[in-house]
């Protein structure tokens, strides 16, 4: 793997060995990017200031198609509460997304606006599983009842 240097000398390629310290944000392409007209398929972007931009974009892509589809579950006639159950998965595996993969490159800002509102949601979610619960345990006790 290699990395570009921006030097006197432009287009010359360095190894990867010498950046071995530096981490940056993975892109990854089955297309390809062109690069000094060398196709490349992983690029990984050192500066975090570039890289807040194409994360960004990025994450909130995700966030945006997990809220629809949050809402989607939140707003379904489900009696088991599996819906439930599932939104509350979708919302622990983005939160883990986003710590894991993006945190370092988001904005305090924008993580603490997605993280408001999943945050409610994942409270929504909550009360009405357990609302669903309690019924179900209010009608076995009353079925069982002399």
């Amino acid at each position: 793997m290699y990395s570009l240097v921006k030097t006197k000398r432009k287009g010359k390629v360095k190894p990867k060995k010498s950046l071995v310290e530096l981490s940056g944000f993975m892109m990854t392409s089955k297309k390809g990017f062109v690069v000094a007209e060398t196709l490349v398929f992983n690029l990984e972007i050192m500066n975090k200031k570039l890289a807040n931009g194409v994360v960004s974009k990025q994450v909130f892509k995700k966030y945006n198609r997990l809220i629809a589809l949050l809402t989607e579950l939140l707003i379904s006639d489900d009696d088991s509460g599996d819906a439930f159950r599932e939104a509350l998965n979708h919302i622990e595996k983005f939160r883990l997304e986003v710590k894991i993969k993006y945190r370092e490159f988001l904005k305090q800002q924008e993580l603490e606006k997605m993280g408001k509102q999943l945050t409610l949601l994942k409270k929504e979610a909550d009360k009405r599983m357990f609302e669903i619960q309690d019924a179900y345990l209010n009608m076995k006790s009353s079925g069982k009842g002399k």
